[in-house]
């Protein structure tokens, strides 16, 4: 039976790795006086790395360290805070939008009485964010948690987000699905035994997402809608 929908954020609610956190993270750059620039290519290469902080370092770890940079721990830090202003500037300049379906699910998943929540690998101040600002305050109460990425000790792939969130809502991994939009996701959900809808993005289309239980690519508003919470429910009865 299901109790909850879990939804990832970036590239789920938001299409915003392309559009939100790599400008964010050029901006940042921009600000620290680096010549470094993420190239739409660049970052998807880079999006294999989970979580901000930890692709800033990985980024430098290969290309080179800027000089003068003693306290490599404090100075990712720093890039990662401005990073995180700059893509709340995007977010509260409204130039990114909810994905197709997201807002028709959720909805249908409040009528329902299903309990909502939300696991992402991001900063939690953005995550936040995202919620109050596009699913708004009506949509956001319903939600009976918000996880983010600083808020445990390891990132997707790793399941512990998930095992976090079942604990939080109280409920087994057998009465919940979870929808991500990339292999990273997909991984984490199926470490927790929890069935996984993918609904992909520019980004993460080529991903080899074979062990989904169901992969979209949106949910879909009418009148092209692919996800309804009927189809959510039968994935649980396969």
């Amino acid at each position: 039976m299901l109790k909850a929908l879990i939804f990832d954020c970036d590239g789920v609610l938001v299409d915003t790795e392309r559009d939100g956190h790599r400008v964010a993270f050029n901006r940042a750059f921009a600000a620290k006086g680096l010549d470094t620039e993420w190239s739409v290519e660049e970052y998807h290469v880079l999006l294999q790395v989970a979580g901000g902080k930890e692709r800033i370092r990985h980024y430098f770890d290969i290309s080179g360290w800027p000089e003068g940079v003693e306290d490599q721990e404090a100075w990712v830090r720093e890039l990662h805070e401005l990073k995180t202003r700059f893509f709340m500037e995007i977010i509260e300049a409204g130039e990114l939008r909810l994905r197709p379906g997201i807002a028709r699910l959720i909805d249908e998943a409040i009528a329902e009485g299903i309990a909502l929540a939300i696991c992402s690998t991001s900063n939690e101040r953005a995550v936040n964010l995202i919620v109050d600002r596009l699913l708004g305050p009506k949509r956001r109460k319903h939600f009976a948690a918000v996880l983010a990425g600083d808020m445990v000790s390891r990132k997707k792939p790793d399941p512990e987000i998930y095992l976090k969130c079942l604990k939080v809502l109280g409920i087994t991994s057998a009465q919940a699905v979870v929808v991500e939009d990339s292999r990273v996701g997909l991984m984490a959900a199926a470490a927790t035994g929890i069935c996984c809808l993918v609904t992909v993005n520019g980004y993460t289309a080529q991903e080899d997402t074979s062990g989904a239980d169901l992969v979209v690519s949106e949910l879909g508003d009418p009148p092209n809608i692919q996800v309804t919470l009927e189809t959510v429910r039968k994935l649980l009865k396969k």
